[in-house]
């Protein structure tokens, strides 16, 4: 019965992602974080149908990441509960997650 369960899951996401990735995003407003200026990078995001959410890099945005309602809400509170907060920069220079 689990089995069962799992396989119907993945096809729903699957079936979400597909139907996400079919969007045609090309008129959609990019927004990035207050006080940043447009050559600076940056992050943007765009909203999308059903609360989905697209997000790009300012340096490459031809590579759109998208996002389900409920992947977009676990990432936001993954973020503000500091699952994504960087150690301090050891020697070397480069951060990582911790």
């Amino acid at each position: 019965m689990v089995d069962a369960e799992d396989r119907e899951l993945k096809a729903r996401k699957e079936r979400e992602r597909d139907e996400l990735y079919s969007l045609d995003i090309s008129g959609v407003e990019w927004h990035s974080a207050p006080g940043t200026e447009e050559h600076e990078e940056r992050v943007e995001i765009a909203y999308l149908p059903e609360g989905a959410v697209a997000m790009r890099s300012s340096l490459d945005p031809d590579t759109v990441l998208r996002y389900t309602e409920a992947e977009w809400r676990a990432f936001v509170l993954g973020a503000r509960d500091g699952e994504f907060d960087l150690e301090p920069a050891p020697e070397d220079g480069v951060a990582r997650a911790e």
